[in-house]
């Protein structure tokens, strides 16, 4: 599981991802894992497609003429929480093409995790990758099998099927059957490992630092941190501090995660896409 180490692709994933969770908002278990395979799908097709791949991330491009090839290209191909995700990544300023492959990849596991969260099963996730981790690399011959970037991607599904199919929390098998399938050279070991990192950080979001331009009242507050707790599955706690120079909206800080919603971060994120 490749990290996204550029800055502007980090900030490209950040804002996507507050679409990314505007489109789990009240889906179910199914809808989810359906969002997270249209997700991979797409990180799939453009990582075989070079020509779509560069031309969906052109930052000499306008945003909205990369969205609007997405939108033609993909519309059929993706339901109706999926696209205004893919979407929105498309728009983003990604440092490489690669990168946007990277970001739709990571959403997608995103996706998982949000459902495994929902569900109260993200500790039984964790452990389980993690103890896969070490089972995997204290196997050679089976790394080498699972992390070889030409064996055939199925075929690796599978043999990773074999190996936990009916032992692990479904989410737990979607997320390796990705991993192998796409790890891009990397030692699976280190990618399940990295994905229980990722799982770990989920859990440990549990205060909101909200920006706000102007003073949000008590019942704006309540509906906020409603909204965040259907979105992260557990109490959130209001942290909020007023920034007129946000210019309308909020951004909203949980753990590691940005989500800016405020006037002033689409300006800069429009000045960062001309350019500017």
């Amino acid at each position: 599981m490749s990290t996204l180490v550029n800055a502007a692709s980090r900030d490209a994933l950040a804002a996507t991802e507050l679409q990314l969770l505007q489109a789990t908002d009240g889906a179910s278990p199914a809808e989810i894992t359906g969002l997270a395979d249209e997700l991979f799908n797409v990180a799939a097709l453009l990582s075989g497609e070079s020509t779509l791949r560069r031309a969906l991330a052109d930052t000499s491009t306008a945003p909205g003429s990369r969205q609007d090839l997405a939108r033609e290209l993909l519309a059929e191909r993706l339901g109706a929480r999926a696209l205004p995700v893919v979407v929105e990544a498309v728009g983003s300023r990604w440092s490489n093409p690669g990168d946007l492959v990277r970001g739709l990849e990571r959403l997608a596991r995103t996706a998982l995790l949000v459902q495994a969260e929902r569900a109260g099963r993200l500790d039984a996730v964790e452990d389980e990758l993690f103890r896969l981790g070490r089972i995997i690399g204290a196997q050679p011959e089976l790394e080498r099998l699972l992390s070889d970037p030409t064996a055939d991607s199925d075929g690796k599904a599978a043999v990773a099927d074999q190996l936990i199919d009916g032992k692990v929390e479904s989410v737990t098998q979607s997320l390796v059957r990705q991993l192998v399938s796409r790890s891009h050279g990397q030692h699976v070991s280190e990618g399940l490992e990295e994905l229980a990192e990722l799982s770990a950080r989920r859990r440990e979001r549990s205060v909101a630092h909200v920006r706000s331009a102007m003073a949000l009242t008590d019942a704006q507050q309540e509906r906020l941190a409603a909204t965040l707790q259907r979105i992260y599955s557990r109490p959130i706690t209001i942290h909020l501090e007023v920034d007129p120079e946000l210019g309308g909206g909020l951004v909203i800080r949980i753990g590691d995660e940005v989500i800016d919603g405020s006037t002033a971060g689409r300006l800069q994120a429009l000045r960062s896409n001309l350019g500017h």
